[in-house]
């Protein structure tokens, strides 16, 4: 049965990754949002803030970039997740023997592998505007590590959004507030800077967490409570929406 599912998985995956290596400006399109954030914070608004961190403004906030990248890129699942529920897709996969968890897994492997090209995409981008670092290649692997868990995270929130959305614009709209999700925390200003009510909110939000865990690493520092903190917010929401997305699909195909 699990030999079953993989090959499936492995099948349907292959299928979602062709349509996106037949349309490459999905991924382009998902890092240029980043690339332009991070022109604008580092040329033009980065003489005027102040980190108090003995860093380059660019090492400063790429993982915040890093993070708005991905939830750039979910959208896309929940829109082809969308589309290929309107156009009977899943239908005619149902009336096939294959496993049925495989059909959501396809989309949410293939959301990671776009978003991982895009990443590299915005980290070569931020090579050439300065970025630097140090850190051994463990370091470089667990921060890969997060972003994949944070990716597969918010994947599945897209697939919900996917599979319960009325129309195309509604099933990206969610993405939004995941996008702005990261001003609000320590990506770009220290929390310290901001007004009580937000600093208070920016600090027990998950991205602050996150953020600060890659730019520990980056920077070969101590990770603390963060990373602790960082994989609670990311295990618990992958576990709820994973579970909230197998109900959904399982009604759905009813």
């Amino acid at each position: 049965m699990t030999t079953h599912v993989l090959s499936d998985t492995r099948v349907l995956t292959g299928r979602s990754l062709r349509h996106i290596l037949r349309s490459p400006d999905t991924i382009i399109t998902t890092a240029v949002i980043p690339i332009a954030l991070m022109l604008v914070f580092v040329y033009v608004l980065g003489g005027a803030i102040h980190t108090g961190a003995d860093v380059s403004y660019i090492n400063y906030m790429l993982p915040g970039i890093l993070l708005i990248t991905i939830a750039s890129g979910i959208a896309y699942t929940s829109y082809r997740l969308f589309l290929d529920m309107q156009g009977g897709i899943f239908e005619r996969f149902q009336s096939m023997p294959i496993a049925r968890s495989s059909v959501l897994w396809a989309h949410v492997l293939t959301s990671v592998a776009a978003n991982l090209i895009s990443i590299v995409l915005v980290i070569g981008v931020a090579l050439l505007m300065g970025f630097r670092s140090q850190a051994p290649v463990q370091a470089w692997i667990a921060i890969a590590g997060i972003l994949i868990l944070f990716t597969l995270t918010l994947t599945w929130v897209a697939v919900i959004a996917g599979l319960s959305a009325k129309s195309i614009d509604g099933a990206s709209a969610f993405s939004y507030p995941l996008i702005f999700l990261p001003f609000i925390s320590s990506a770009f200003v220290p929390t310290e800077s901001m007004p009580a009510p937000i600093a208070w909110f920016a600090e027990n939000q998950p991205v602050t967490s996150i953020v600060n865990s890659i730019r520990a690493l980056f920077a070969q520092q101590s990770l603390g409570s963060d990373i602790w903190v960082a994989l609670a917010w990311l295990v618990g929401v992958f576990v709820i929406a994973y579970a909230l997305a197998i109900v959904l699909y399982r009604r759905k195909s009813r």
